[in-house]
């Protein structure tokens, strides 16, 4: 896959606040790409094997940093000098880590985050919550789509989305990140994007369970299908374009969830249908399952706008009401008849 090799017309560093998996392969890529970058994390002895070794043991082993690539134990100093900051920390914690930034905050910074999910609360999206707590002079972006954390480390053939209101900060993002084996496509649709990117995980837990259920290839394809028109309904009543949701961040994102057992969302499907608890699916699994939360966010946001989502639905009713999966199923296959679209 070829591109453009990096952002040479932009050396200013960038600070990826996040250091597990996917803030790590991001702060590789970039770093690959030629983008000075500084890594910082909460977890400070965490921090100090990564500049020892020079890898993530826990989180990515094998992919090795770049020589662009700083571990930055003090958040301060690894926001002083960057232009653009991305924020890669799960939904629960995106709030109060653009918190804890903001005060550093310089005009001129541009903030970015490849976080995804309505906030457990608000039911914000990400650049609601960043919008009131940085204000509106503050550029923003999301960095989304199929992108799975090892491969990304070990340099494979990859692409995603950069949305962002700011066409010049999508751009830069995109020339900053691109490589011999990595394209960043732009696009305007924000909404759209952070859509795509709560609702897939649902719909990936929901495919994981039926699986294991042994429903075989037609139903998990059929519960891709159908996931996707759940995603576009909702994403159309919060204002999206629906050609964002035949994109990368969605239909992509989509695909790429449901149907690789790298996605801890489809693991933790699979392990519920083995009859594990949620508790025990996710101590197994050991990181956090975004998904889950999702699944009574995106419910919650459905319900409020009026929008059907019946496998999203269910998910939400088999990890928080106590429905069993196999009713889960019943309840599905017995809905009206109607036509597809």
């Amino acid at each position: 896959m070829s591109g453009v090799q990096g952002d040479t017309a932009n050396p200013a560093p960038i600070a990826v606040l996040g250091a597990g998996s996917w803030g790590t392969a991001l702060a590789i890529q970039l770093a690959r790409a030629g983008r000075p970058t500084r890594l910082w994390g909460r977890d400070a002895a965490q921090l100090a094997l990564l500049s020892r070794d020079r890898t993530n043991q826990r989180y990515l082993p094998g992919a090795l940093f770049p020589g662009a690539l700083v571990v930055e134990p003090n958040l301060e100093r690894a926001l002083a000098p960057a232009l653009d900051v991305l924020v890669a920390v799960p939904s629960h914690a995106f709030r109060a880590t653009l918190r804890a930034i903001a005060p550093h905050l310089t005009p001129g910074q541009r903030v970015a985050w490849a976080t995804k999910g309505f906030e457990r609360g608000s039911l914000q999206l990400p650049h609601q919550v960043a919008r009131e707590v940085l204000g509106p002079a503050v550029p923003i972006a999301v960095l989304s789509g199929p992108t799975f954390a090892r491969e990304v480390g070990q340099g494979l053939p990859t692409a995603m989305t950069v949305a962002s209101p700011d066409p010049a900060f999508a751009e830069g993002l995109v020339r900053s990140i691109s490589g011999l084996n990595f394209r960043g496509y732009t696009s305007d649709d924000i909404v759209g994007v952070e859509v795509g990117g709560a609702v897939k995980n649902v719909i990936a837990i929901g495919t994981g369970i039926a699986d294991g259920m042994g429903f075989g290839a037609n139903t998990r394809t059929a519960l891709i299908t159908r996931g996707l028109a759940e995603m576009t309904r909702l994403g159309l009543a919060l204002g999206a374009r629906p050609t964002t949701f035949m994109g990368l961040a969605a239909l992509g994102d989509l695909v790429l969830t449901c149907t690789d057992d790298q996605s801890r969302n489809r693991r933790f499907g699979l392990a519920l249908a083995e009859g594990l608890t949620a508790e025990a699916a996710l101590q197994r699994i050991g990181q956090v399952v975004e998904g889950v939360e999702a699944a009574s966010t995106v419910y919650a946001v459905a319900t409020q706008l009026g929008v059907e989502m019946p496998i999203a639905t269910a998910v939400h009713r088999i990890l928080h009401e106590g429905l069993s999966t196999a009713e889960a199923a019943r309840t599905l296959m017995d809905r009206q008849l109607r036509a597809e679209h």
